[in-house]
């Protein structure tokens, strides 16, 4: 997003200079990860302390190519361009989870979680090929694509190519909602305590798969090539077919461009969860025992959306109703800073915290030149 005269606006604005492509990776990465509470229970039993969780769970990954930027602002020059892994992913489930720790000795503690799976959707959509020619009077392209979808009820809505009289994907549609799969995964941890000092832990979280009932494919059955002059695009704003408004229909005609089979259902599959390990290390402040400091290594594996962060933490509690931390992190998605504050009195506790902090944003509050995260709640303990 760019400020140009006074209005908030993307980079494909004419007015932006498109220097800004030699600051943009190869390949950006976006992410979300969801992890939404229902109901959870704790009790002290079987030599150790216990816990059932029931939650929903979501993540989303996307890589976007830098050459899929070049093509969005400088697509009106006759160029090819290589549009290569340009990938998706997404899976929504549900989740009921049972854990028990217990301490082992005076220096150990050791715990784990076995989580039943009830899979809501998922979506893998992969587009291994897209060379892509735009010209004056046509664009021409080869592309190799494939979607594989297991949502309960999804068909695909077809259209024909008037040009071609190719039948093709161009929608989707959902009849009904209900669980489409099972699954099974595991969480497992210890914590090391050589002395008062110091504390190590190290986590292995949600190890497992779910197998999906149905597997609705849509591809373009390997390489496919083909010209359109559907699309004729002018660097004249003022014109008919100017890029913005023909990038628009193309956009909207995306699917098309790819011209995608429906293979229909393929049967179940099986997928692996994306397990994310943890490595912690914590010091305690000899000559201040309320001032804590923290080390913590997460790394998702997940194949091409893996991610790593390295997170440095401190922590002190003053006073004991009164608790705050502060923490920078390094890894794969950049740098943050985030804070913490907590307040815990007897039958309540409140806390408010940042793991990102807000940067540069827009008058519509659009961030400019960071991403931000903010965590507030009340707990009331029975």
């Amino acid at each position: 997003f760019y400020n140009v005269n006074g209005k908030t606006t993307t980079f494909m604005n004419p007015a932006v200079d498109a220097s800004f492509l030699n600051d943009i990776n190869d390949v950006s990465r976006l992410a979300s990860d969801i992890n939404f509470n229902i109901l959870s229970a704790g009790f002290k039993a079987f030599n150790g302390y216990n816990t059932v969780s029931i939650n929903v769970r979501g993540n989303l990954n996307t890589h976007l190519p830098k050459t899929l930027f070049s093509f969005m602002k400088e697509g009106v020059e006759n160029k090819t361009y290589d549009i290569s892994d340009f990938d998706a992913h997404t899976d929504l489930y549900g989740e009921i989870a049972l854990g028990h720790s217990h301490k082992l000795g005076d220096k150990w503690r050791v715990g784990g979680a076995v989580k039943f799976i009830l899979g809501g959707a998922n979506v893998d959509a992969k587009f291994n090929k897209a060379e892509l020619t735009l010209g004056e009077d046509e664009w021409s392209a080869i592309t190799n694509a494939e979607v594989q979808a297991s949502v309960k009820g999804l068909t695909y809505e077809q259209d024909i190519n008037k040009d071609t009289g190719h039948k093709y994907v161009d929608d989707m549609d959902v009849d009904g909602t209900g669980l489409n799969g099972f699954g099974m995964a595991f969480d497992l941890g210890a914590e090391f305590k050589p002395n008062q000092d110091w504390a190590f832990s190290a986590a292995l979280l949600d190890l497992g798969f779910i197998n999906w009932n149905n597997n609705m494919v849509a591809s373009t059955g390997g390489d496919k090539s083909f010209t359109t002059s559907t699309y004729s695009f002018n660097v004249d704003e003022d014109a008919p077919n100017n890029f913005s408004d023909e990038f628009d229909m193309m956009m909207n005609d995306l699917s098309v461009l790819y011209e995608l089979e429906d293979e229909g259902d393929a049967g179940s599959r099986t997928t692996t969860l994306g397990a994310t390990l943890n490595l912690g290390a914590e010091f305690t402040l000899p000559v201040y025992r309320n001032l804590k400091f923290g080390l913590l290594n997460s790394t998702r594996i997940q194949g091409n959306y893996s991610w790593t962060e390295f997170r440095l933490s401190a922590n002190i509690n003053p006073v004991k109703p009164f608790s705050a931390g502060a923490n920078f992190a390094v890894g794969t998605y950049g740098c943050s800073f985030g804070w913490l504050m907590n307040l815990n009195v007897t039958g309540f506790n409140m806390f408010v915290g940042m793991d990102h902090f807000m940067g540069k944003l827009a008058k519509q509050g659009i961030p400019l030149s960071s991403n931000a995260s903010v965590n507030m709640g009340i707990n009331i303990p029975f």
